[in-house]
């Protein structure tokens, strides 16, 4: 298996246009008989409408990429088949929060969600209200997803200016490092305290990596090599 490949660019031009998938219209029968499987198994999943890339480029430090709509049971059976078109990728926002002790700060998805168990920086797959003028709004789809999951806002943190493009297979995970100005600990109390409030969170638990050791199965390989590229280089 390929290892993953991390690309530091500071541009992201995301176009996003209507394109036709085969893969979807084809296979439309089998698609629905999947999604009502899943949906069995966790009926809180819903399918909505999200977007996938295309032609991703990389080039003067700058990431490109057209996106277009598909449903989100199209985009579960491409994924959980193997990803049998490789025309296309699954290209996200994460925002990679940093406590002031350098610890990474992760989510635990609830059993509830499509991503189940998983662990891995607070994300969500890009859908149409994500769009602006034709664009792909990443920067903006990393904060909206993060206060979603944690309540915390951009008052919290500060960004960096550079994206960590990380390319594993068919997922590009576009991720930016946000520093908190408190310890990992406190975070971690701070972001349990919001999830006690909600009804349903989408996170279980909250998990601190403070080196290697710290790293799980669970965790995709995406997060993994990105973790281990910022410890090699402290």
């Amino acid at each position: 298996m390929t290892s993953p490949a991390i690309h530091r660019v500071t541009t992201l031009d995301l176009a996003v246009r209507p394109i036709s998938w085969p893969f979807a219209e084809e296979r439309r029968a089998e698609i629905a008989a999947h999604f009502a499987e899943k949906q069995r198994e966790r009926p809180k999943i819903w399918n909505g409408r999200i977007l996938l890339g295309r032609d991703p480029v990389f080039s003067d430090g700058g990431f490109a990429a057209t996106y277009s709509e598909v449903d989100f049971a199209s985009f579960l059976a491409w994924r959980d088949w193997g990803f049998p078109d490789p025309t296309v990728f699954n290209g996200f926002g994460m925002g990679a929060l940093r406590a002031s002790d350098g610890a990474f700060i992760m989510g635990e998805m609830a059993p509830h969600t499509a991503n189940a168990g998983r662990i891995y920086f607070p994300s969500g797959t890009p859908d149409p209200g994500d769009v602006r003028d034709g664009r792909l709004d990443i920067p903006g789809s990393v904060v909206r997803e993060l206060e979603e999951e944690t309540g915390l806002t951009a008052d919290d943190y500060r960004a960096e200016a550079d994206w960590h493009c990380v390319v594993s297979h068919r997922a590009i995970a576009m991720i930016k490092v946000l520093n908190l100005d408190m310890p990992g600990d406190v975070a971690r109390a701070r972001i349990e305290a919001n999830l006690a409030r909600e009804a349903e969170p989408e996170l279980s638990a909250i998990h601190l990596v403070r080196g290697m050791d710290d790293l799980t199965p669970t965790m995709p390989r995406f997060v993994t090599a990105f973790i281990a590229q910022q410890f090699a280089s402290r």
